[in-house]
């Protein structure tokens, strides 16, 4: 999906979004839910003989904005609700955000300092659970946001929203501190985790200071960056890796005794989680097996293959690839299993005429330790007939290779 970029955040000011809260202005709206946006120029000619033009800009950029909301935040909320376009597109998940409120409520929290709290997405789902919120955003526009957001939702009573630094709030009588630095700047993302705004390691201060603390950081961030003494998560939701968090003060809570590194995966819906069992030997290496499994992105991100392959009974391909083989299909929630008919050395050639002898049509093309793209070797193969089948582009024991197969249904 494609977001505006955080430069349109100027396109409207504080007066420009109060305008919109007014009774005309949420009219205004109601009538733009299910327009079309190929025809906005002449709908905002119409609509201008009969609003101010900045109140009909507006409303048509929250329009389009509540539109591409709803696959994160789903139709009921997301037509209610505010964005800019930084905020819509930085803001967590609903799914994500609701599991994460969830562990909160579990852990017996029951008030939160939100900071860089954003639209308020993490905020409305903490409120939800009954957790009195405290969010805080340096931004003018953002904090009108989350609080209309807050009200919206009949959540207001919850959610209290402030505009300040967040440097200078006194979280001292939370119970649990959440923070959520900014990760992109005005040249896109940042990768240096000390670039955040504000940088992680005064995000950490600020949650492990607390009882309980969670920061939500990139899922790209390395192992070697995570402070000592959190708990790292990555969190995937239908087999989209869409986060990382570290948690301060609840380690202890979660781990036994034995249980290893505080590292976990968790997959959505469901959840299931996988922690680190402790201290495992890298998995055996060794020949495609009938059956190959691909672990959720959360589990490689958490450097959980091992657990994976343990529970399997299997090997990796190739000491480098995060593809795990069994002789035997076996079911679990963190990798999706593919029956392999074909192991062949990579070819263009043998691969086009396997296709064609199958009449496979419906080619899906996976690659771990691959540099040809997907969409690259179908224009190539050019795919005909009526059946389906997946190609795997790796390596197997160092050597490029193509596994063929299908989905495998696990007992």
């Amino acid at each position: 999906m494609d977001w505006p970029t955080l430069a349109d955040n100027e396109r409207v000011t504080p007066e420009d979004f109060a305008a919109l809260l007014t009774p005309e202005g949420r009219a205004l709206l109601d009538s733009l839910r299910d327009y079309d946006p190929g025809r906005e120029l002449a709908v905002a000619t119409r609509l201008r003989r009969d609003h101010p033009a900045p109140l009909v800009s507006a409303a048509l950029g929250q329009a389009r904005l509540r539109q591409r909301a709803v696959a994160k935040f789903g139709a009921e909320d997301a037509f209610r609700m505010y964005f800019t376009p930084g905020g819509a597109e930085m803001a967590t998940r609903a799914s994500v955000a609701a599991y994460r409120a969830g562990r909160l409520a579990a852990l017996g929290v029951r008030s939160v300092a939100d900071l860089c709290c954003g639209i308020g997405g993490d905020a409305l789902a903490l409120a939800r659970r009954g957790i009195r919120v405290l969010a805080v955003d340096r931004d003018p526009l953002t904090a009108a946001v989350a609080r209309a957001n807050a009200a919206a939702l009949g959540l207001a009573d919850l959610v209290e929203v402030r505009e300040e630094d967040v440097t200078a709030v006194d979280t001292s009588g939370y119970d649990a501190v959440f923070a959520d630095p900014a990760r992109r700047g005005g040249r896109g993302r940042v990768f240096d985790p000390e670039a955040y705004s504000p940088p992680l390691s005064w995000a950490a201060r600020a949650a492990a200071a607390a009882p309980c603390g969670a920061v939500k950081i990139a899922p790209g961030i390395p192992h070697e960056a995570v402070p000592a003494g959190a708990e790292a998560e990555w969190i995937s939701d239908h087999g989209d890796v869409k986060e990382a968090v570290l948690w301060f003060g609840t380690a202890a809570a979660d781990a036994g005794p034995g249980t290893g590194p505080a590292v976990r995966a968790t997959l959505l819906p469901g959840p299931r989680t996988l922690r680190a069992a402790g201290p495992l030997p890298p998995p055996p290496v060794g020949p495609v097996g009938r059956y190959l499994y691909e672990p959720d992105g959360a589990v490689i991100r958490s450097h959980l293959v091992a657990e994976v392959a343990a529970q399997l009974g299997g090997r990796l391909i190739d000491p480098t690839i995060a593809y795990v083989t069994a002789d035997e299909l076996r079911a679990t929630p963190y990798a999706t299993a593919y029956e392999i008919t074909d192991v062949l050395p990579f070819g263009l050639k043998p691969l086009k005429a396997l296709l064609r002898e199958r009449g496979v049509g419906t080619l899906t093309v996976k690659k771990r330790g691959s540099a040809i793209e997907p969409e690259e070797l179908r224009r190539k193969v050019k795919p005909q007939g009526p059946n389906a089948a997946t190609v795997f582009l790796t390596r197997v024991a160092g050597a490029p290779s193509m596994l063929i197969g299908a989905p495998a249904d696990a007992p």
